[in-house]
């Protein structure tokens, strides 16, 4: 039925139209392009006039102006005379044959290649082949997957000139002098040598990966790319395939695949189910603590980088200290994550697909205790508190409810309910497609990469069939790419970025107003004993349209929360899309000076957002009268003239709040002026950096009031000066200085700018001549470097402009007098207070790293770093009595932070068609509070200060009180006015101040950081032939969480005050809770309770309900064939690839309850464990 609201992709009217317009006009121009493109292909023109020239001289200039590779045997134009030419805007093919015609001489053109060969005619079915007729060499080039490569280049090593390059099927045909050694090369894979003999002419190669040349090119700052040896700052990169997972959302891979990166995946809900990450852990407890996000230059969201396709990205680097984020200033504090998207390549158009279905299940669920169990219970929690209460379920309910669960003759399910609420609401698996396409190419014109994707999400909320209504999450994604490369001349390229995202959510209404999908949190609060999920019609509702939902109410009021009432009232969804376009110009300035490099940029970008709900208020039921000797009952309807929300409807109501809709334009200019040169031994570079970006948000809120307001409707402004100077000797010392000059309009004009200046260095220890044969056996590589800087934030609050106080002259604090006080006058609010002195907040960083390869195949990164975070935004701690109506903030707190990152690669061949790799990496980030704005405490061990960040607060827990006496000789623990006093079987605590009482004095620093400080993981992966496997292994560790009492302590009242209900038993309570049976002094759960104000000493945040959140969980697995050429060549298609694999397959955890990822918040939609299976195609 959301059919009719779900179309709306949320766009001003007619912009999806536009857009595909723009496409279209795109691809047509494309289509010019390359077709003008491949008439000057055929049609190179030589201009050249020389008398008394030799033919090996007028060939290379053939290659000169025309680009083409002329390749010939020395021996064949030996004995050539000296010639005269005189070319006109000749054609290749007219120079050519004025050139040949007195000689025994051809030619053949092939791609970009031209072969001489003598008239007798040389085998060359290959691509290219040169002409020394001694040895015929054939062979073919494959990777270490079998795949055949295209393009290898196969060359003489002592006549570079002489050589040939494999065809699709990777096979080549070369034509050299016997003895001659030949080098078979291809970019990411290390080079092979092979000396030809009349024995040894028929080669089959297989090219293994060359970990340094592969990771040789690193992106850093603004795209720059720069070699790996020379690069000063802290970057990571990580392969792309490495970030592939079967799941639609790529922040949950980055998870122990990064060193440096802290990450966590808090739920699995479809469309919420983003990682929470940071770079180097949490390094501040101000505003903004997440990184910066760059895809293609320009700063996106996390929910961007979330759906962008793995298929369309190129590079993936993670920067990480002052050195490395310098160049982004403010933007950068937190670090940097940078990812660029796939261009075009010269060559033939290539078609890519990949096409997956995944069946995905809750990775861990809920372990309840049985109905019967629960109302023991019950009774128990009930006795044990009040011996003279009455018990709330008697023998008789206990008895027909067993016959219920029996099935027994004559038993009433409706009557005497017991309700998997868990089974009922959620389906043990689901389904879920993705599949992305992508067409490239490109010629010496233009380049193209064009790329669509889909993805669809389905949740694993049942779909009711009895009442013909499908409220399952739904969650689908779909995007749009286009990547064009347009050379105007030889120093001027033209880069075209079109880019469309577009999300759609549908799932059942929430009561919290979230789309967080809380039916499992309402099924948890609700008692699986007190009513049924429905009612079937009884004699009185024969022709009732509606359903009957089942509850316990009178006097027209409703009691509990139904949750499958909950799931099928309706419905919410939200639309959004982001609609980009961006032009970039890279234009050689070598007519100014060599070296010297301009590169320009300008994005914009349209976000819009759209939410809606369609739903119905649910008619409510209970049994009013059960004849058992005849099995039937009448119904009473409970809520037939009530007011509120509890309105009973049969039909749809269509609700939207326009407030929350959101149209945000997005502008940005970037120009970058690059020089470098190279003076012997030296080599020098410089940069400059200028930028400036706009936004501007339609729904403009002050987040403290959540009011629309002027102040956050202006345009939000920044604008940044960058410079970088590089210096290198002998490509072995480096030296390197950044600066980022930032402004802000949040500051006042002495505050408005801010420098921050960087220093590094990084010396190749190897390189240097002590490093004899001996050591680089062991250690080929070693580089050791360093740096040291300053980077800023200004991001340090909600708070607009710091410098102008916002005050509402009619808004509130209304004062009323006169006659029978009957005239009101609204009085003055002030929302905020001007301060002009509140500045950047700033981060002093120093970093050391080591990287060395061990014996040729290990490599190893290691580093070590420390922050110090100062001028953090706070609040101050000033007395009531001051009469201030808004709190007072400045630059007060400090943090520190360091840490250790680790990472590994190794890999191996191990015979021509067996090949192993393995991969690890270890992060780990502490940071704690330094000055931290807090009332005075008489005890120590209560500041902030020196306690790790995120750590939590709350009483020891010694253990249980053994009986009453012990707990009424105990020093007092009562925690509210009406409180009452403990009991045995209680929670006993801690008195550390030793006052006799314990009370909020005697709460302390408790467990580890709720954001993990390690995260770890490690993966290896193998081949033989066409067969590949792999697993990764994920883990985090030194990381506490709370299990809420107020949300998981059975028969209470929920915490939530959108939820009605008495919660569940989990079954480890049932198991093991005190009892005056089991009188456990360390039992899972304390004296049990039925109210909130009863067990009020056991729901406070103690050391008894900390857990360890640590883990190790087996990632992934995945296992892969790729189809032979010799079969997928017969179907049009270069390479295929069939693969199984698997996500988040197996948890080792001390904590049982839930997924320990969760932390917290076990009552989530839970993670997902997934099986997939996908192919991939090449053609």
């Amino acid at each position: 039925m959301y059919k009719f609201f779900t179309t709306n992709i949320c766009m001003p009217s007619g912009y999806a139209k536009k857009f595909l317009r723009t496409m279209k006009i795109t691809i047509f121009i494309l289509f010019l392009a390359f077709m003008q493109a491949s008439a000057v292909v055929f049609s190179q023109k030589i201009t050249y006039r020389e008398n008394d020239v030799s033919l090996k001289k007028v060939l290379n200039e053939i290659n000169k102006q025309t680009g083409y590779n002329v390749f010939w045997s020395p021996k064949s134009i030996k004995n050539t005379h000296k010639l005269n030419v005189n070319f006109q805007n000749s054609t290749i093919e007219e120079a050519l044959n004025i050139c040949l015609k007195d000689f025994n001489l051809t030619y053949t053109i092939e791609g970009k290649s031209v072969i001489i060969k003598d008239r007798s005619g040389i085998n060359t079915s290959a691509p290219v082949a040169s002409i020394i007729a001694d040895i015929t060499v054939t062979g073919t080039v494959r990777d270490n997957k079998g795949t055949p490569l295209q393009g290898v280049t196969i060359s003489v090593v002592d006549n570079p000139k002489q050589g040939t390059v494999t065809d699709r099927n990777g096979k080549f045909i070369l034509d050299v002098n016997n003895g001659a050694v030949i080098r078979v090369s291809f970019v990411g894979f290390a080079s092979q040598n092979f000396t030809v003999s009349p024995d040894n002419k028929l080669f089959n190669i297989v090219l293994l990966e060359d970990i340094k040349q592969a990771e040789e090119v690193v992106v850093t700052a603004y795209g720059r790319k720069e070699r790996r040896e020379a690069v000063v700052g802290s970057v990571t990169t990580v392969k792309p395939e490495d970030l592939k997972i079967p799941a639609s959302n790529l922040t949950n891979a980055l998870a122990g695949q990064i060193a440096g990166v802290i990450a966590y995946q808090p739920s699995g809900q479809p469309g919420q189910d983003n990682a929470q990450f940071f770079i180097r852990g949490v390094t501040t407890f101000g505003y903004n603590k997440s990184p910066l996000i760059l895809i293609d230059n320009v700063e996106l969201s996390a929910n961007d980088l979330a759906r962008l396709q793995v298929d369309d990205i190129a590079s993936f680097s993670i920067l990480k200290d002052a050195s490395a984020t310098a160049l982004y200033g403010a933007r950068g504090a937190n670090g940097v994550i940078l990812v660029s998207t796939k261009e075009g390549k010269i060559g033939k158009t290539k078609i890519s697909f990949r096409y997956e279905n995944s069946i995905s299940q809750s990775a861990q669920t809920l372990q309840l205790a049985d109905p019967i169990t629960y109302m023991r219970l019950y009774n128990e929690a009930t006795i044990t508190r009040d011996p003279l209460s009455p018990l709330p379920f008697p023998e008789n309910k206990i008895i027909n409810t067993q016959a219920t669960l029996a099935h027994a003759p004559g038993s009433n399910q409706y009557v005497y309910p017991a309700v998997d609420w868990l089974n009922l609401l959620f389906k043990k698996h689901t389904l879920t497609q993705r599949a992305d396409m992508s067409v490239s190419g490109g010629n010496e014109l233009a380049k193209f990469y064009v790329s669509g994707s889909y993805s669809i999400d389905h949740g694993i909320l049942n779909q009711d069939i009895a009442n013909n209504n499908n409220n399952n999450v739904n969650f689908r994604n779909y995007q749009l790419r286009s990547n064009v490369n347009i050379n105007l001349s030889k120093t001027t390229e033209l880069i075209v970025r079109l880019e469309g995202m577009f999300n759609e959510y549908n799932g059942p209404l929430t009561t919290d107003a979230s789309f967080q999908t809380d039916l499992y949190n309402v099924a948890m609060h609700t008692s699986p004993v007190l009513f049924p999920a429905y009612f079937p019609a009884d004699s009185a509702n024969v022709n009732t349209k509606h359903i009957l939902f089942g509850n316990v109410g009178g006097n027209n009021s409703i009691q509990y929360n139904n949750p499958y009432a909950a799931l099928l009232r309706g419905h919410k969804n939200y639309s959004e899309s982001r609609l980009s376009a961006q032009l970039e110009l890279n234009q050689n300035l070598r007519f100014i000076t060599d070296g010297l490099n301009f590169h320009g940029l300008f994005h914009t970008n349209r976000y819009s957002y759209f939410e809606s709900q369609m739903g119905y208020s649910p008619f409510y039921y209970n049994v009013e009268n059960y004849d058992k000797t005849s099995n039937q009952y009448t119904l009473q309807w409970l809520n037939p003239q009530p007011t509120g929300n509890n309105v009973a409807t049969e039909y749809l109501t269509y609700n939207r709040d326009p407030s929350t809709d959101n149209l945000n334009t997005y502008i940005y200019f970037q120009g970058v002026l690059d020089y470098s040169k190279r003076l012997g031994d030296h080599n020098l570079s410089a940069s400059l950096i200028g930028t400036q970006q706009q936004t501007v948000y339609s729904n403009a809120k002050n987040p403290v009031t959540k009011q629309q307001d002027l102040q956050y409707s202006l345009p939000y402004r920044n604008i940044t000066v960058a410079g970088r100077a590089t210096y290198s000797f002998k490509s072995r010392y480096f030296l390197e200085f950044n600066f980022g000059y930032n402004g802000t309009e949040r500051f006042s004009a002495d505050h408005r700018f801010g420098f921050f200046p960087t220093l590094g260095a990084s010396w190749i220890v190897s390189e240097e001549k002590f490093w004899n044969d001996d050591l680089a056996n062991i250690i080929s590589r070693l580089k050791i470097r360093g740096s040291y800087g300053i980077v800023g934030n200004d991001d340090i609050g909600s708070q607009r402009f710091y410098y102008i106080s916002n005050v509402n002259l009619n808004g509130g604090n209304p004062a009323t007098f006169g006659t029978n006080n009957g005239y009101t006058r609204n009085g003055v609010t002030v929302n905020n207070y001007a301060n002009p002195g509140i500045t950047w907040e700033t981060s002093r960083q120093a970093n050391v790293g080591l990287e060395f390869t061990l014996l040729k195949n290990l490599n190893v990164v290691a580093e070590v770093y420390k922050y110090h975070r100062y001028n953090i935004l706070q609040q101050r701690t000033i007395p009531a009595t001051m009469g201030l109506e808004s709190s007072v903030t400045a630059n007060l707190g400090t943090a520190n932070t360091k840490g250790i990152d680790l990472q590994m690669d190794y890999k191996q061949a191990l015979g021509k068609n067996f090949w192993i790799q393995g991969r690890g990496n270890f992060t780990f980030a502490t940071s704690t509070y330094g000055n931290y704005e807090q009332p005075q405490y008489n005890e120590a061990y209560r500041y902030e200060s020196g306690q790790p960040i995120d750590r939590q607060y709350g009483y020891i827990a010694e253990r249980l009180f053994v009986d009453d006496n012990e707990a009424r000789n105990s020093p007092s623990q009562i925690f509210s006015t009406n409180g009452v006093a403990p009991k045995g079987g209680d929670i006993k605590y801690r008195d550390l101040n030793g006052d006799g009482k314990i009370d909020g004095a005697d709460e302390t620093f408790i467990g580890y950081p709720t954001i993990p400080e390690i995260v770890y993981g490690y993966g290896i992966s193998s081949g033989y032939k066409g067969f590949d496997l792999s697993a990764f292994f994920q883990g985090q560790a030194r990381v506490s969480f709370f299990i809420d009492p107020n949300r998981v302590s059975p028969f209470i009242q929920s915490p939530d005050p959108y939820i009605y209900g008495n919660t569940q038993l989990l079954k480890a309570f049932a198991d093991d809770h005190w009892s005056e049976d089991n009188q456990n002094l360390y039992a899972q759960y304390p004296r049990l309770g039925v109210t909130g104000n009863q067990i009020e000493n056991n729901r406070q945040n103690s050391t008894y309900w900390m857990r360890d959140g640590s883990f190790l969980r087996l990632k992934s697995v995945e296992f892969g064939y790729t189809l032979p050429s010799s079969f997928t060549k017969k179907i049009s298609v270069n390479k295929c690839r069939i693969y199984f694999n698997g996500l988040n397959l197996y948890t080792w955890a001390p904590f049982k309850l839930w997924d320990p990822e969760l932390g917290g918040n076990g009552f989530a939609y839970p993670i997902q464990k997934v099986f997939n299976i996908g192919i991939t195609a090449t053609l």
